[in-house]
């Protein structure tokens, strides 16, 4: 409609209203430099042990101007906003008052009290109406959670509360975040039944460890089945859909409902009564078909067994780098005879099922050959190495295939329900760069895992071994196509393993194994949650790192220090010395302090750092300085100034083999550059 002239007057009026509105000075906003600082500084008076705040002194401001650097720590800003409030490991202790942060509420994102000693009730998230995501996981926070403490949140995406001591059911209000994508609610004490989801967008819903009760909701029924254990009163929905790693479970009682077999809870549906004798008279002659073929293997089974015992061993000369060959496997490396052997007669069908199923092997993969633990054991076998869980035998199977068999003695406090679960789980990633599981042997007193054998060997042998025989060394583009395709696969485990904290937790030299075009495969991965923690603290990468060492916990950050650690040996061909320790003894031995002191030094010596092996580094010294800082960034001491995963692999995958391949990257990036990168997306950073 066009305005005539009577109507302009009152055009102007509401122009002038407007504009006059929005350009007025907003000091008293909590964008404003002095209520930033009043805000956060009465919210850290209300907390105790804030030693890691130091910067919170209110002599500069929470957020600089117009970009997201981060001014005081675990303060997250844009554009003069605060984003986040992210203050993991601090050691933080007290109660969190979160109405100290009201005036926040329009503009906070993100929030991440996690891995400190918090206590108190759950904290008023729903305050913040726009928070993406909320990370309280590994505090002392408990009582019952409100029905209604999560109304209103629908932007909420992630919400971690792992490892507390909550009480009473799970909020109701939970299942009305159409875009909640991960909740974790394990290791506390929730009692009653699972709440239905309808229609979720949940990709991890782990409430593992609790008290809960009765059927898992159909909504719920695909997720991964250890998102579900430790609740004796839980059970499976009726409706559920089985999973693949389910399906092909031969366990003794696949007819129950039951999550937790050893609780002893056998629920069933009434309409199942019905069909109890036909039931009945098939698992009866299942069984008696089983037993049969029990006795039948059994006997085959002692009758190899003593043929074994008259075969001699030949033991040859030690080849280069420790390695053995022999023919067959020791007696001592073998399962002990008691709990292999059975007999036949009265009685003996039940030991001799017992013998079946104590030399039978579980396949997690069935795109591979089939094969049973007597091929192995009649194979010719290669030590390949005595790492710090085991010896390594490389085995020939009648097929000719190459497979690889490892020997854990280090996971006897794993119960064999939980153990299983996890090898289905570890079973079914899938990546080009991962050495999968192919199948596994369960002993309480010792495991086996079985995978593929890589033609090349160990990183550690050609970045180490070699050397000593006076062979040449990686090349600068091989090395770079190891370190990009290490980064791919430790990316994907954070991906596909997101309840582990430390989803590798082993990230070493000798654990990356290359195949003949130097293609770099991860292995022993996963397996911080079925290592005895005892020998997990005293063996494994993770436990090495400054987080474990100064405050006794990893992070999710752990294994990106271990990724850093990683490319400073590939770079320098250094071996990690701290490596070598044990507990938590602490050595100035360390790579990367190193490093760092030989850069800080002046650029004169920074050709000092690199490996005189790698060759041909003329045209790619800038590409190499590059990955030098992401290495750095990547084992920063302070957790929270390290590179995060996503960021990591996102600067690894941009390098270019030669300087100047792409003109959007410049010859040299400083460590400063890199720094500054962070935290430039809003959707990054918080969701």
């Amino acid at each position: 409609m066009a305005l005539t002239f009577k109507h302009k007057p009152l055009f102007l009026l509401v122009f002038l209203f407007h504009h006059i509105i929005f350009f007025l000075p907003c000091s008293s906003l909590p964008t404003d430099s002095a209520a930033l600082k009043n805000i956060l500084l009465k919210f850290k008076s209300s907390l105790s042990n804030t030693a890691a705040l130091s910067n919170w002194d209110g002599k500069s401001p929470p957020c600089k101007e117009n970009n997201t650097t981060l001014n005081w720590k675990g303060v997250f800003c844009s554009n003069g906003y605060i984003r986040g409030i992210q203050l993991p490991n601090m050691g933080l202790k007290g109660t969190v008052d979160l109405t100290l942060l009201v005036d926040l509420k329009e503009d906070l994102r993100s929030l991440n009290f996690a891995d400190n000693s918090l206590q108190g009730p759950l904290p008023d998230l729903n305050i913040f109406g726009a928070l993406k995501s909320a990370f309280l996981s590994n505090n002392q926070f408990s009582e019952t959670i409100p029905d209604d403490a999560f109304k209103g949140m629908g932007s909420l995406k992630k919400l971690h509360l792992a490892n507390n001591t909550f009480t009473g059911p799970i909020p109701k209000s939970l299942t009305n975040l159409s875009n909640l994508i991960e909740l974790k609610l394990q290791d506390n004490k929730f009692e009653g039944q699972i709440p239905d989801f309808q229609d979720p967008k949940l990709q991890v819903f782990n409430v593992s460890n609790n008290n809960l009760v009765g059927t898992i909701p159909p909504s719920l029924s695909k997720m991964d089945p250890s998102f579900f254990t430790g609740n004796k009163g839980l059970s499976q929905s009726s409706q559920a859909t089985p999973t693949p790693a389910d399906s092909g479970s031969n366990t003794a009682d696949s007819g129950s409902n039951t999550i937790n077999p050893e609780s002893g809870s056998n629920t069933k549906n009434q309409e199942s009564e019905s069909k109890g004798t036909s039931t009945l008279t098939i698992v009866l002659a299942a069984v008696g078909s089983l037993l049969g073929l029990a006795i039948i293997l059994a006997v085959l089974f002692i009758l190899c067994q003593k043929q074994r015992r008259k075969t001699t061993l030949s033991i040859e000369t030690p080849l280069p780098s420790n390695l053995q060959k022999k023919t067959g496997i020791r007696e001592t490396d073998r399962p002990s005879k008691s709990a292999s052997e059975g007999s036949v007669g009265a009685g003996g069908s039940t030991r001799g099922k017992k013998a079946a199923e104590s030399t039978k092997l579980s396949f997690v993969r069935d795109d591979r050959e089939m094969f049973d633990l007597q091929d192995l054991l009649k194979a010719s076998a290669e030590i390949l190495g005595s790492g710090c869980f085991g010896s390594s035998y490389k085995a020939a199977l009648p097929s000719g295939h190459m497979m690889v068999v490892k020997r854990f003695k280090q996971m006897n406090n794993v119960g064999r329900e939980e153990f299983q679960e996890h090898m289905r789980r570890i079973g079914r990633l899938r990546h080009p760069n991962l050495l999968p599981l192919v199948s596994y042997y369960y002993r309480k007193e010792e495991k086996l895992l079985i995978s593929d054998f890589v033609d090349r060997g160990s990183l550690a042998v050609h970045l180490h071994g070699y050397q000593a025989l006076g062979q040449p060394g990686l090349e600068w583009a091989t090395r770079l196509k190891v370190i990009k395709g290490v980064a791919k696969g430790l990316g994907f485990l954070y991906k596909e393993l997101p309840s582990l904290i430390a989803p590798h937790g082993h990230m070493k030299s000798s654990n990356v194994l290359l195949n003949e075009a130097y293609e770099p495969f991860l292995t022993d991965y996963g397996l911080t949650p079925v290592i005895n923690q005892e020998s997990a603290q005293d063996l494994m990468v993770a436990y090495k790192s400054p987080e474990f060492l100064q405050q006794g916990r990893i992070t999710k950050k752990t294994d990106v220090w271990g990724l850093g650690i990683l490319i400073l040996e590939i770079l320098t061909g250094k071996f990690p010395a701290n490596f070598l320790q044990q507990g938590k003894q602490k050595t100035d031995v360390d790579l990367a302090n190193w490093v760092n002191s030989v850069v800080e030094s002046g650029d004169n010596n920074i050709s000092d750092v690199f490996d005189k092996d790698m060759g041909g580094t003329n045209n790619s010294k800038g590409e190499m300085m590059k990955l030098l800082n992401i290495a750095l960034a990547c084992s920063e001491a302070e957790v929270e100034k390290r590179l995060d995963i996503k960021e990591a692999v996102e600067k690894i995958e941009e390098l270019k083999e030669r300087d100047g391949e792409d003109d959007f990257y410049s010859s040299c990036a400083s460590e400063a550059d890199i720094k500054s990168s962070r935290g430039k997306s809003d959707d990054f950073a918080f969701t």
